[in-house]
C-alpha cells in the first residue's frame, strides 16, 4: 500500500512534562528521554535540566525529579498521548492517588499552536501555567515560548506556587 501525501502528518514541536518520585526517579527520567526519542516519526530536539520539587499533591511522599522534552514528532495528539502512556506503563507507572507517588508520569504540555480538548487531553495542559516544576523547565529550553494565543510564558512565573526548585543537573 503506497502512502498519499494527505495521509501524512506533517511534524509538529511538542513539549513533554516528565515527573517521577520513585525507584531512581532521575533514572527514570533518563531512560524515558530516551524512550521519547524511539516513538516512531519522533526526535528529540531538546531537554532541559532536572529539577527537584516539593510534591504538589499529599506532602507524604518523596520529592519529584521533573523535567521538560522538546519533541519533534509525526504523531497526532492522541497516538502521542497513547505513546507516553506506554512509556509510563514500561516504567511499572500505578495510579494509586491523584497527585501521587509515581514511577514516571508523563504530560503533553504543548504540541505546536494547537489548541485541543477532549475527554482524555487537553492542549496546552490545563495546569501549565500554575506549575513552577514545568514552566523553569520549558523556559530553560525555550526562553521566549509564548502560549498558542501568543502569551508569553515567561508571564506566570511570578504568579505560580513556589515547589522549591533546584537544578538537579544538566
Amino acid at each position: 500500500m503506497q502512502t498519499q501525501k494527505s495521509d501524512i502528518t506533517p511534524a509538529m514541536q511538542a513539549y513533554i512534562g516528565l515527573g517521577s518520585n520513585l525507584e531512581q526517579p532521575a533514572l527514570q527520567i533518563k531512560t524515558a528521554m530516551i524512550a521519547l526519542n524511539k516513538l516512531p516519526g519522533t526526535q528529540l530536539l531538546a531537554q532541559s535540566s532536572l529539577y527537584s520539587s516539593k510534591p504538589l499533591g499529599p506532602q507524604d511522599q518523596p520529592d519529584f525529579v521533573n523535567a521538560v522534552a522538546l519533541i519533534q514528532t509525526e504523531l497526532a495528539p492522541l497516538d502521542l498521548l497513547n505513546s507516553l502512556q506506554a512509556i509510563e506503563q514500561q516504567h511499572g507507572r500505578i495510579r494509586k492517588r491523584h497527585w501521587g507517588e509515581r514511577t514516571l508520569d508523563l504530560d503533553i504540555l504543548l504540541f505546536g499552536d494547537l489548541t485541543f480538548q477532549d475527554e482524555r487531553l487537553v492542549i496546552p495542559h490545563k495546569e501549565l501555567t500554575h506549575r513552577d516544576f514545568v514552566l523553569k523547565p520549558m523556559l530553560e529550553i525555550t526562553p521566549e515560548l509564548c502560549l498558542p494565543d501568543g502569551t508569553a510564558l515567561s508571564g506566570f512565573l511570578v504568579t505560580c506556587t513556589d515547589n522549591q526548585l533546584s537544578i538537579l543537573s544538566s
